[in-house]
């Protein structure tokens, strides 16, 4: 199986790839920037956008991974859309099935949450609202990481209170390998 994972330092945190890889006994490749957005990752005139274009078009994967920035879905809805209605279309026409990898919310009572004009739970919902639109207007599957964290106990947060922490990062390859296992169960299960 190969995974083709695009995004950015959520989708780089603490080795999460090769975690990934390992969980489900896989090749994962990963384009990721720090900050980086979706679009760019369409854009051909961006080093990232370059290498992801021509990996989409030169090379076979079974699962492409699609991570917006942080707050991207929540202030650029229409961007973000467009965005993953693009990367959709491509990654199905070289035969992959795209997965939406919704994030989380900043953590609560947080600097970084603080300094946004939307609260923990308006980020959590927006964000949950736009990547159940995402994959269900392009018949993506829906990695839901976000609610993990919105409905943990334990601190799922590095220290900025955006990034994961080690154990934020078990947590989001749990239910990217979940999202991808039960896919390829339902796969087999339709033959």
């Amino acid at each position: 199986m190969r995974i083709l994972l695009l995004g950015n330092s959520y989708t780089a945190a603490l080795h999460l790839p090769e975690k990934l890889a390992e969980a489900l006994s896989a090749e994962v490749v990963a384009h990721t920037r720090g900050g980086a957005r979706l679009a760019e990752q369409l854009n051909e005139k961006t080093k990232l956008g370059s290498r992801t274009q021509k990996a989409l078009k030169e090379e076979k994967w079974d699962y492409v991974i699609l991570q917006e920035m942080s707050k991207g879905p929540v202030i650029y809805p229409e961007r973000y859309l467009e965005s993953v209605a693009k990367l959709s279309k491509q990654i199905k026409e070289n035969g992959a099935v795209p997965v939406i990898y919704c994030t989380w919310a900043y953590q609560k009572d947080s600097p970084v949450m603080e300094k946004e004009p939307f609260s923990y739970e308006e980020m959590y919902q927006k964000l949950e609202a736009m990547c159940h639109q995402a994959a269900q207007e392009n018949g993506a599957l829906l990695a839901d990481v976000g609610t993990v964290f919105f409905q943990a106990k334990e601190n799922l947060y590095a220290q900025d209170g955006s990034h994961p922490n080690a154990l934020g990062v078990e947590k989001i390859v749990e239910v990217l390998a979940q999202t991808i296992r039960q896919d390829g169960i339902k796969n087999v299960n339709s033959k």
